[in-house]
């Protein structure tokens, strides 16, 4: 009895400490380096117009900023830092979100605190993993290609194009892969409606597997705009052909 206490005594102190409630997010962020009053912009999407729209502006104060308001599902947003030539991407969603922003390498800055930008971060690191042998062999020759291209070296150049049109098939292949395990192996994330989103605009996609795979979402992600938009476009999926013949009466299914 003592235990079963205890543990709800816990439950309630864990519940008492968060700073938001449900609908809501608390952006904390860190700006190392970062001027005071250098301003960050929220920017997100009009849901109407599909224009990116800016939500939020906060001034950074002592390395430090703060973004809190309401969200009614996940979607990707991104925060536009003063002076940064890239935006930083990543899941508004319920909840507090860490983020420490490296001012030297936007890219590098670090996310976190909530299970959707978890997942976005080990993610994008094993897709990262992935596609290093593209990325290593562009960086080996680079210059080697220009010098081609300078010396008209037609050689060269359509060696170096046949050797990355290789490698880039199988990163390819090899990405669409960890694409579907994600989805299979992650109904709760947000990435897998993404991902079978993407699906569903791919002519060469199985719609059987894209329904499959829709189907062991989780309902919190079904009832997310991509979740609703993969169901409305699978159902076109299954819908006859226009001018195509109904089975005649009576005929073997």
């Amino acid at each position: 009895m003592k235990k079963i206490l205890f543990l709800l005594t816990a439950s309630v102190a864990i519940m008492s400490c968060s700073k938001v409630k449900d609908g809501e997010y608390l952006i904390t962020g860190t700006a190392k380096g970062i001027e005071n009053g250098k301003t960050i912009i929220l920017q997100g999407q009009d849901p109407t117009t599909k224009m990116t729209v800016a939500l939020d502006t906060v001034k950074v104060e002592n390395g430090k900023f703060e973004i809190k308001g309401k969200v009614t599902e996940p979607a990707f947003h991104a925060l536009i830092v003063q002076g940064s030539p890239a935006p930083l991407p990543f899941i508004l969603e319920t909840g507090e979100i860490t983020i420490a922003i490296d001012k030297d390498s936007i890219h590098k800055s670090k996310i976190s605190g909530t299970y959707n930008n978890d997942e976005y971060v080990k993610f994008n690191d094993d897709l990262n993993k992935t596609q290093k042998s593209l990325v290593d062999f562009q960086k080996k020759n680079t210059q080697k290609m220009q010098a081609a291209q300078q010396a008209q070296d037609t050689a060269t150049i359509n060696g170096l194009m046949k050797q990355y049109m290789e490698i880039q098939t199988e990163v390819q292949a090899n990405s669409k892969k960890k694409y579907i395990t994600y989805a299979e192996t992650h109904p709760k994330s947000f990435i897998s409606a993404l991902i079978i989103q993407s699906m569903t605009a791919d002519p060469s996609a199985d719609i059987k597997k894209t329904e499959t795979l829709y189907n062991a979402l989780d309902e919190s992600v079904k009832n997310t705009t991509p979740g609703k938009d993969i169901k409305t476009k699978i159902g076109q999926a299954k819908m006859p052909a226009v001018g195509a013949s109904a089975p005649p009466v009576g005929s073997a299914k």
